[in-house]
C-alpha cells in the first residue's frame, strides 16, 4: 500500500494586520519530514510512505496568498511525482485564512483529491479550533479532530486518522463522513476541555465511538476570530454506517447547543488592572498573569506592550515578562552586548495600534541560534525582566526559559501571552490569571466586527432556535 503524506498546519486572526509569509513556516520535505519526531508514528508493516510537504507556522495573522501559492504549488507537484496512490494522510490545523481566499482548507484538499483520483482514500487530522465546510468534507473520506485543550493529544489525534486509513486500505471498506454545523462560536479560552461543561463533553466522544458503525467521533470548537463563512461549531463523525454517523452527529451537535450559556473563564479572570491589584495583593509565587488577547498560539501579533507599561506605572517589582516580539530591539541589545544598559522603545513594531513601552535597562542575556530571526534577547529595567524576540513565538515551555538562564517559578509574578496556560505552566501557578487585554484576539467577541460570519450564531445572536441536521459527505453519497 502506498500513502503519501503531507499538509499545512496554522491558525489565522482575520483581525491581525500582520500577513504570514513563507519563512514564518517550518518546512519538512521529502525524508526529513519522516524524520521529524512529528510524523514518527508513520510505520506499519506492507506501508509504504510517501513524504511530500508539511508545512507549519506559530498561529498569526493572515497567510499571504503569495506564501500560500508557493506551498500548495509545492506539494501538488510532490503529489503528483507519486501517484497512483491508495491513500493520502493530511495533517491540517483547519482554521487557515489566506488573503483573498475563502475556505483555504478547502481549496488545498480539493486540490489535492483532483491529483489522487476519486478511489484514493483520503484522511485529515484537524485541531478541534479548526472551522470546517461542506467543501472540505465532500473531499474526505476519514476526519479525526483534537480531544484536549490545550493540546496534549495532538500526536494521539494524528495516529487516529492514520490508523483509520491504514484499517480501511487493509480491509477495503472505504468509511464516510457526516457532520453537523452548531452555529456557536466560542473562544477557547472559554471551552478549555479542563473545564466543564467541555471536560463532560469531550469525555462522552469515545462512548460514541463503541457505537456499532461509528469510527471517530468529533467535536469541533471552530475558531472564533476568523471572520468568515465557514467560521463555526460542528459535530463531525467518520463511520462505516451512515445513520449511525447522522445519529451520532446530531447528538454530538445538540449536546453542544444545549450548553451553550454554560461555557466560562477557567482561571479568576478580568480586566487588566484588576488582574495586576490581585497579584499586587498575593504572598504566594508565582502568579502567572496570561496576556489574553496578544497570545501568539492563537493568533495574536505578539507585540503589544500593555502589561508592561501597566507594570512600570505601578512600579512593580519581581516581574518577569515573556515575551514580547520587536526585532528592532532585539538587534539594538546584540549592538551593545551583554551588561550594557540600553534604551529601548518595547513594542509596536508589528501591530500600530499598540503603544511602545520606553525602557532604560539592562542587557541580561543573549541567545544567539545562528539566525538573526531566532535571536531573543533578555533585559532587566527596574523589578521587572523582558524576554524579547526578533520573530513572534510563545514563551509556554519551561525549555524556553532555562535556555535563556531564567527561572519562572523563582519569580513574584510570570506574565506571558497566553489564554488558557500550557500543560507545562500551569502546575506551577500560584495562582493563575488571565487579564483580559486588547489585541487581535480579544476575548470580547461579542465585540467583534462580524461582516462575513454566517448569521444567526451564539453568543453574536441569542434570540434563535437550532435543530441539527446532519449532512453527508458527497463521496458517501456517490
Amino acid at each position: 500500500m502506498r500513502i503519501a503524506v503531507g499538509g499545512i498546519h496554522t491558525e489565522c486572526s482575520t483581525y491581525s494586520p500582520v500577513l504570514m509569509a513563507v519563512e514564518d513556516f517550518r518546512v519538512l520535505r521529502g525524508q526529513d519530514l519522516l524524520a521529524a519526531d512529528y510524523f514518527s508514528f508513520l510505520d506499519a508493516d506492507g506501508v509504504e510512505h510517501l513524504p511530500l510537504l508539511h508545512a507549519r507556522a506559530v498561529p498569526g495573522g493572515p497567510v499571504s496568498r503569495k506564501a500560500y501559492e508557493v506551498f500548495k504549488a509545492e506539494f501538488l507537484e510532490r503529489l503528483k511525482a507519486v501517484v497512483p496512490v491508495d491513500g493520502l494522510y493530511l495533517a491540517m490545523h483547519g482554521a487557515m485564512n489566506v488573503e483573498g481566499m475563502d475556505d483555504a482548507e478547502g481549496d488545498w484538499i480539493s486540490a489535492a483529491r483532483s491529483v489522487v483520483g476519486s478511489d484514493c482514500v483520503v484522511a485529515a487530522s484537524y485541531d478541534l479550533h479548526g472551522n470546517v465546510s461542506q467543501k472540505i468534507v465532500d473531499q474526505l473520506d476519514i476526519f479525526a479532530g483534537y480531544r484536549t485543550a490545550p493540546h496534549i493529544d495532538v500526536r494521539e489525534t494524528m495516529v487516529r486518522a492514520w490508523s483509520m486509513l491504514v484499517e480501511a486500505l487493509r480491509s477495503g471498506t472505504r468509511p464516510g463522513i457526516a457532520w453537523a454545523p452548531v452555529p456557536v462560536l466560542w473562544p477557547g479560552e472559554r471551552t478549555s476541555t479542563e473545564d466543564e461543561p467541555a471536560k463532560s463533553l469531550y469525555n462522552a466522544l469515545p462512548d460514541f465511538d463503541r457505537r456499532d458503525g461509528v469510527l471517530d467521533a468529533n467535536l469541533m470548537i471552530g475558531y472564533v476570530w476568523a471572520d468568515e463563512p465557514r467560521a463555526t461549531a460542528c459535530a463531525v463523525v467518520t463511520a462505516t454506517d451512515r445513520s449511525a454517523a447522522v445519529v451520532a452527529a446530531d447528538e454530538i451537535a445538540l449536546s453542544y447547543w444545549k450548553a451553550r450559556e454554560d461555557f466560562v473563564f477557567g482561571p479568576v479572570t478580568g480586566p487588566l488592572e484588576a488582574m495586576l491589584d490581585i497579584a499586587e495583593d498575593t504572598a504566594t509565587a508565582p502568579v502567572i498573569l496570561a496576556d489574553s488577547a496578544d497570545n501568539p498560539t492563537g493568533g495574536g501579533v505578539g507585540d503589544r506592550a500593555d502589561v508592561l507599561n501597566a507594570l512600570i506605572a505601578r512600579g512593580f517589582e519581581g516581574a518577569l515578562l515573556a515575551g514580547i516580539t520587536d526585532q528592532p530591539a532585539v538587534e539594538a541589545c546584540f549592538g551593545v552586548g551583554p551588561g550594557a544598559r540600553i534604551t529601548l522603545d518595547v513594542g509596536g513594531t508589528l501591530d500600530p495600534s499598540s503603544t511602545p513601552a520606553h525602557i532604560e535597562a539592562e542587557v541580561v542575556f543573549l541567545d544567539d541560534p545562528g539566525s538573526p530571526a531566532e535571536r531573543q534577547a533578555v533585559v532587566r529595567s527596574g523589578g521587572i525582566t523582558v524576554v524579547l524576540a526578533a520573530r513572534r513565538r510563545p514563551y509556554h515551555n519551561i525549555a524556553d526559559f532555562v535556555r535563556l538562564g531564567l527561572d519562572p517559578k523563582a519569580v513574584r509574578m510570570l506574565v506571558v501571552k497566553s489564554g488558557y496556560l500550557s500543560p507545562d505552566l500551569a502546575p506551577i501557578a500560584n495562582p493563575n490569571l488571565m487579564a483580559l487585554t486588547q489585541g487581535v484576539v480579544n476575548q470580547d467577541i461579542e465585540g467583534l466586527v462580524s461582516k462575513r460570519r454566517a448569521r444567526p450564531a451564539f453568543p453574536f445572536d441569542r434570540d434563535f432556535s437550532y435543530a441539527p441536521q446532519a449532512r453527508l459527505s458527497a463521496r458517501w453519497n456517490d
